[in-house]
């Protein structure tokens, strides 16, 4: 059984960094590209950044671009995604998700697993 658990989200005040962290079990991670996604209320789920199996490329959305970092560990079977400078319109549920394809995808159809999400909140 494949899982993805997600933690290090949290409330913080603006300018403020996290680092979320994303660990998967029933599956390794070699190979696979990992994401990272958000959905805050009311809208639909967005990409935020992604990273293939060697951590050799990366893609990032234009919003966060300059202050996230994705990166990975596949001894550990964990991806991470250090936030910084956060902004109140960062606030999100964000979600890890794990793709069977080999090149980056920014979609939501494109991945086939995923977390349960952790919330993160940026007060002004």
């Amino acid at each position: 059984q494949v899982q993805l658990v997600e933690s290090g989200g949290g409330l913080v005040q603006a300018g403020a960094s996290l680092r979320l962290s994303c660990a998967g079990s029933g599956l390794t991670f070699s190979y696979n590209v990992l994401g990272w996604f958000r959905q805050a209320p009311g809208k639909e789920r967005e990409f935020v950044a992604a990273i293939t199996w060697s951590g050799g490329s990366t893609s990032y959305a234009d919003s966060v671009k300059g202050r996230f970092t994705i990166s990975r560990d596949n001894a550990k079977n964990t991806v991470y995604l250090q936030m910084n400078s956060l902004k109140p319109e960062d606030s999100a549920v964000y979600y890890c998700a794990l793709s069977r394809d080999i090149g980056i995808r920014t979609t939501t159809w494109a991945y086939d697993y995923w977390g349960q999400g952790t919330q993160v909140t940026v007060s002004s």
